[in-house]
């Protein structure tokens, strides 16, 4: 997220503390079903999106859009084909009660808040901190995670690749043509050479990891060294206090029943 996003005090947690609580948050999620709740939980998280990762509001809105679309998608989904006893609206193949309709809402927010936890810690989460955290704090297999940073280095070059070979055709007038055979021929002209270049690029890589006598199996030296501190026991009580005033603001601000969605 470097360049399109300042850094916040999100930034300082440390990645597999950040990582480890917010799982634990997702877990925790899958066991509430009180719709008030994960109303308010939504609009909390959402807050903390907007102005806890840094980002800008064109970008914020930009990533928030396609867990926008899925909001409405499952809502709709479990809305127009759930059952229930309460009909509300029913034409053809298409019948709201309101069960479904709540359920689907559940649903939705349920979504909604996984997607919006992910892009929190996706956009407060430098790769390489990640995968230095992960083998100091989690005994995360060097091999493994050198491997994976290795391959996200190559990612940027690929897309770099794909565009030159994209003008190159261009300027050479090269057309696939319609219908299946076009797509194949479009399919060799692009995914055949990233191929080629991105096996010569690994084996490259691995020969100079193996030169350097990388071995996973041995103790390391980091080049970063990261440590749990106050920003990680900060970022703790962050969670238990957006914990503390959902539930305490789910009994004063109802908005939508405030009881099991189970039930309804």
């Amino acid at each position: 997220m470097e360049g399109i996003a300042k850094e916040t005090w999100l930034h300082r947690v440390n990645p597999s503390v950040k990582l480890l609580l917010l799982l634990g948050v997702l877990i925790a999620l899958l066991f509430i079903h009180n719709l008030n709740v994960m109303l308010l939980l939504n609009i909390v998280i959402i807050i903390c999106f907007c102005f806890g990762t840094g980002i800008s509001r064109k970008y914020a809105l930009l990533f928030f859009l396609p867990f926008f679309l899925l909001f409405w998608s499952s809502v709709l989904t479990m809305a127009l084909y759930g059952k229930g006893s309460t009909l509300w609206w029913e034409w053809g193949i298409f019948r709201v009660s309101e069960e479904s309709f709540f359920r689907g809402v559940h649903l939705g927010f349920r979504a909604l808040t996984f997607g919006l936890i992910g892009l929190i810690f996706v956009c407060t989460t430098h790769p390489v901190r990640l995968f230095y955290s992960l083998m100091q704090q989690l005994h995360f297999p060097p091999k493994f995670a050198y491997s994976f940073m290795a391959s996200i280095r190559l990612l940027p070059i690929i897309w770099d690749e794909f565009h030159t070979i994209r003008m190159a055709h261009q300027v050479r007038g090269f057309s696939p043509g319609k219908g299946w055979k076009g797509f194949k021929r479009k399919l060799s002209a692009y995914a055949v050479p990233l191929l080629a270049q991105s096996i010569r690029r690994a084996y490259r890589i691995a020969v100079a990891m193996e030169a350097k006598r990388f071995k996973g199996n041995q103790k390391r030296t980091y080049y970063y060294q990261l440590s749990i501190g106050k920003w990680d026991l900060l970022f703790l009580l962050f969670l238990l206090g957006i914990t503390g005033v959902v539930w305490v603001g789910s009994e004063w601000i109802q908005l939508l029943p405030n009881q099991d969605v189970r039930l309804i």
